[in-house]
């Protein structure tokens, strides 16, 4: 890639490290409200486990941005970080905080549903 589009890939990496900060900065505190309903105290849970997924993804995607911004200043960007190979051009402009090429993700997210699996049918695996 020329420098030119890494500006702008810079710009949209900013642009979404911007808004998924103030998406988890709105959500940054888990409320605990004290309930006598046993129904209501299983809704407030369930609220609560959502809520966290919720900050871990954003959490993820903030980390993510910012090592690809960082990625971008020590000339790294676009390299995946497992074989070392380029990751698509197609890939980054889908995904620009991409970390893995296509083969490498999907060898990642493979791997993890095949031990799953494995774990409740070991026949299965």
């Amino acid at each position: 890639m020329m420098k030119a589009d890494f500006r702008m890939v810079r710009e949209i990496l900013e642009s979404h490290l911007k808004a998924a900060s103030s998406r988890r900065k709105s959500g940054d505190s888990i409320h605990i409200h004290q309930v006598a309903d046993p129904a209501d105290m299983t809704q407030e849970s369930a609220d609560r486990d959502v809520m966290v997924q919720i900050l871990d993804r954003e959490s993820t995607l903030v980390r993510r941005l910012r090592t690809a911004i960082a990625r971008i200043n020590d000339g790294s960007y676009g390299l995946c970080l497992k074989c070392e190979e380029k990751i698509a051009p197609a890939r980054l402009r889908a995904i620009p905080w991409a970390e893995l090429c296509l083969r490498c993700q999907e060898k990642a997210e493979y791997l993890p549903s095949r031990l799953e699996r494995a774990a409740k049918w070991p026949e299965a695996a």
